[in-house]
């Protein structure tokens, strides 16, 4: 017997007649609560925390970008046909690894080449607040009934159509809740070993995640016998296995802010 997941309201109100979707609201929550944490705890890895600021105010917009771009060329049998759908995000669309790479990859390049400063001490500092950002964002997916599972007759099973299914969502943002926690303490209790650890571990824990989760759902092109999803996550979990081996040697002579 299901008691957990009904269908929600896609609506979380109503501001001078415009509907304020709650898919929307939590995904700004998410980066507002992503910005304030990587701000808060930047003063105790001797960092700056104004250059925090510098860096959100442009890797935000490039995330929210990326993230409808990469949507959109995956999907674009349906956008080509749909050219006026493509900015309207409010019914959902948004790829988290396409905000990634051009999110994350615009302020590394902002931080390295434009501010001189030390890039993998901002983006370890970065890497948990995402993972919480994401873990609140992904309950957008629920108010808008989308990126859900197989049919499932567990008691936290998803209502939609009439059926019960696996809530992909509650599973990633459990998964990237505990991520970005972990990430925390690992950082804050002096356990960091090297500098981009946190980062590594970020690629490797999220994607292993997403893989198996990616699994279960049944909205995903498909790359071979493959998710698209799965293939872009074997990609960054190799990337961030090679990148830990390579950080956590010491090299004389190395720039360790790459």
């Amino acid at each position: 017997m299901n008691f957990l997941l009904k269908t929600p309201d896609r609506v979380a109100f109503t501001l001078f007649g415009i509907d304020i979707m709650w898919y929307g609201l939590l995904i700004g929550i998410g980066m507002i609560v992503a910005v304030v944490l990587a701000y808060k705890r930047a003063p105790k890895h001797g960092l700056n925390p104004e250059r925090v600021l510098d860096t959100v105010l442009w890797a935000i917009p490039a995330g929210v970008i990326g993230a409808r771009l990469y949507y959109v060329v995956f999907q674009w049998d349906y956008y080509k046909d749909n050219l006026a759908k493509i900015l309207n995000i409010r019914e959902g669309g948004l790829a988290i690894h396409g905000g990634i790479l051009f999110g994350v990859g615009l302020g590394m390049i902002l931080l390295k080449w434009v501010w001189k400063e030390d890039v993998l001490a901002y983006v370890d500092l970065c890497m948990p607040s995402i993972a919480l950002a994401q873990a609140i964002g992904r309950w957008g997916n629920y108010f808008n009934q989308e990126a859900y599972g197989v049919e499932t007759d567990l008691p936290w099973g998803m209502l939609v159509n009439g059926k019960f299914v696996h809530p992909t969502f509650l599973y990633e943002s459990i998964w990237c809740c505990l991520l970005g926690l972990f990430l925390i303490w690992l950082a804050d209790s002096g356990r960091q070993k090297f500098k981009g650890q946190i980062l590594c571990l970020y690629l490797m824990l999220y994607s292993l995640e997403r893989f198996f989760v990616e699994g279960l759902r049944t909205d995903s092109l498909m790359i071979g016998p493959l998710r698209q999803a799965q293939v872009i996550s074997l990609c960054l979990f190799a990337a961030g296995v090679v990148l830990y081996l390579y950080l956590r040697k010491p090299r004389e002579g190395r720039n360790s802010s790459i």
